[in-house]
């Protein structure tokens, strides 16, 4: 198997805005549905905020000069929406655009391309207090909202994707509430899904109609490399249930223009759909310039068990009775198996499935208990060896025929992640929460080095 990447192939790292942000008060930001979330007691752990986060609104120069020291090719940002558009509704607010108008300029000034995510998960809660995701008019708001950023940077930005894996913020956060806005509504979350995908339809019509045609457009799913325990017809029938929910609930709209029948009878019990309209089908399906693939495990299910009676609400609304099972494996900090085949089995599935269309990874990497030593380095040998299994599996997909033309290291920077608060790390780049000082880990040395000779040759061990 080749060790070299190919000429041209893009580099970066990736960050979301409520994760690294703060400033959530500066310059006429109101709430998202995550500071909402994150103040409500119980919601976070150790009650922790996205109030101050990496303060990257304050440090981003800072931070850029870290990438660039990284070698970075490009950063994967997010726009804050209620930064930009208070409301969720009517005009920009300038200030909160010349924000991302310092940062795409500094990232072009250091030789590196901002990708930029329109929607990472913080929706104005004004919004949410008229109905949220689950709600046709919030998709139409969204549209608006893209016009406004595209109208503002798109002299400046030429990769844009609509939004950060929608199965989160439909499934976590209507059907099980782990995520903001906390509810638990399964057909709520079913409506959310749709209109989530509705959203990037007229999402990338505003864009279309915005951007300059050199513009590439793009969405960024999570899909799931979903395994049956076993090859009896009833653990096939649970792969294919949690399949339909996890993946194809968005491809087959987004990628093939209509949603799998088997997902509408398999939420029959929930919801007739009837949310959908007669041209919805038509408007989702637009054409992408790429695909991008978040990925971090894969899962295996089965039919029950009858070990554990499921309790609570769950993520896949109409699969209640299926069984996820802990595959097999060394483990993160997040309790996930590091399996890089999942990552192999979905970008040639994508390869079948939409031939042609290119694809980049935004997202992977993985949380571990990351500490200084004594001198204040921080050694991450787990992360190195992660990375460098997935980045040796994105060769054999390479070499196999999948169209990839980037990578994104999740993440840049330590954050907060979400419900798990500030107690998981990701980041290649250690901060001290206290200090907000950053310390490139020995991941960051090691990314670099592959990024300046696109060769795994370096190996694991020069940096364990």
């Amino acid at each position: 198997m080749p060790s070299q990447f190919p000429h041209g192939f893009v580099w970066g790292a990736a960050t979301a805005a409520y994760q690294t942000e703060g400033a959530v008060h500066a310059d006429g930001r109101t709430p998202s549905i995550w500071d909402t979330f994150s103040h409500t007691p119980g919601r976070v752990r150790a009650g922790d905020t996205g109030d101050i986060a990496d303060d990257h609104y304050h440090r981003y120069d800072q931070d850029v000069r870290l990438m660039s020291q990284l070698g970075l090719g490009a950063y994967r940002f997010s726009v804050s929406w209620p930064r930009v558009q208070p409301t969720g509704r009517g005009p920009a607010s300038q200030a909160g655009l010349d924000f991302y108008r310092r940062l795409v300029d500094d990232l072009l000034a250091h030789g590196i391309q901002p990708v930029l995510t329109l929607y990472h998960w913080d929706l104005p809660q004004e919004l949410e207090d008229a109905g949220g995701w689950p709600e046709r008019e919030t998709a139409h708001r969204f549209a608006d909202y893209a016009q406004l950023v595209a109208g503002a940077l798109g002299d400046r930005v030429q990769e844009w994707i609509t939004l950060n894996e929608p199965w989160c913020s439909a499934f976590l956060g209507y059907a099980t509430g782990v995520h903001a806005p906390g509810r638990t509504d399964a057909a709520a979350a079913l409506r959310a899904a749709h209109h989530l995908s509705l959203a990037h339809g007229l999402g990338v019509q505003a864009l279309r109609a915005t951007l300059p045609r050199r513009a590439r457009v793009a969405v960024a799913l999570n899909p799931n490399a979903v395994r049956a325990r076993s090859a009896s017809a009833e653990d096939e029938d649970a792969r294919r249930r949690i399949d339909a929910l996890a993946n194809r609930i968005f491809t087959g709209p987004m990628l093939h223009g209509a949603y799998p029948a088997d997902l509408f009878t398999d939420t029959a019990a929930i919801t007739d759909w009837s949310f959908v309209q007669a041209d919805d089908a038509r408007t989702i399906r637009q054409p992408l310039d790429w695909l991008g693939i978040n990925y971090y495990t894969p899962s295996v299910v089965s039919a029950a068990t009858g070990d554990r009676p499921p309790s609570g609400p769950t993520a896949y609304p109409g699969a209640e009775e299926v069984t996820f099972h802990q595959p097999p494996g060394t483990r993160t900090a997040m309790g996930w198996t590091v399996d890089p085949s999942g990552l192999y089995e979905l970008l040639m599935r994508f390869c079948r499935e939409v031939p042609g269309l290119p694809l980049a990874i935004t997202e992977n990497g993985a949380a571990y208990d990351d500490k200084p030593d004594d001198r204040g380095a921080v050694h991450d040998p787990e992360r190195i060896r992660y990375l460098h299994t997935h980045l040796e599996t994105l060769l054999r997909a390479l070499a196999d025929g999948a169209d990839v033309w980037g990578y994104f290291v999740w993440s840049l920077l330590d954050n907060f992640e979400w419900a798990h608060g500030y107690s998981k790390r990701f980041g290649v780049v250690y901060v001290d929460y206290e200090t907000l000082e950053r310390v490139p880990k020995t991941s960051a040395r090691w990314y670099r080095e592959v990024i300046r000779t696109g060769q795994l040759t370096v190996g694991k061990q020069k940096f364990s």
